[in-house]
């Protein structure tokens, strides 16, 4: 599934063959975590990354990895993948920080709701990790976008509970907000 984008973004899942193109999975890995570096910084202890090489291949294999594309530059990739047969997922959420502003993010998420969609699901899901004890600019800022796009804070978890392998690496504590959207209007 591919859509042509307004400012020339070519937005599609890569193909499972991709998981194999050693350096087409070293550059997602690369993109998510200098997105997630900055936007989540003083959450993580020094070295933690978000993610690896490896299992950016595997989530390519299982048809999980949409990227985003200008003039054959990746440009942006979203995990969205079904948790149910009526709640679909998106993470690792990343746009390029050169190409800021331009809506990339943005079309990586309705991207991914329409895959969702079409798919069968209902409901869309989100997490968002933020600090318990500060206000951290990029999650502040995250929050409130995701609200503009119709999604709600539907519980409040524990990283531990959700993802206990990642609690060991927090630098600071956490809540895991999670958000869904009805995605009825979506198709």
């Amino acid at each position: 599934m591919t859509d042509p984008q307004p400012h020339a973004t070519r937005i599609g899942i890569e193909p499972a063959t991709s998981a194999a193109d050693a350096e087409l999975v070293e550059s997602i890995a690369d993109l998510v975590n200098r997105v997630y570096n900055e936007a989540e910084a003083g959450l993580w202890l020094p070295g933690a990354e978000r993610t690896t090489p490896e299992q950016v291949a595997e989530l390519v294999a299982a048809g999980q990895i949409a990227t985003a594309r200008e003039h054959d530059r990746l440009v942006g990739a979203v995990r969205v993948h079904a948790l149910d047969d009526d709640l679909a997922e998106f993470g690792m959420l990343a746009a390029d920080p050169d190409r800021r502003g331009l809506g990339i993010g943005r079309d990586l998420v309705a991207f991914s709701e329409r895959l969702a969609a079409g798919r069968g699901a209902r409901t869309m899901q989100l997490e968002l990790l933020v600090p318990v004890s500060w206000a951290h600019p990029s999650k502040e800022f995250l929050r409130a976008w995701y609200e503009r796009l119709g999604y709600r804070v539907v519980r409040t978890g524990d990283l531990a509970e959700l993802h206990p392998e990642l609690a060991p690496l927090l630098a600071t504590e956490c809540d895991l907000l999670v958000f869904h959207r009805p995605l009825a209007s979506v198709r």
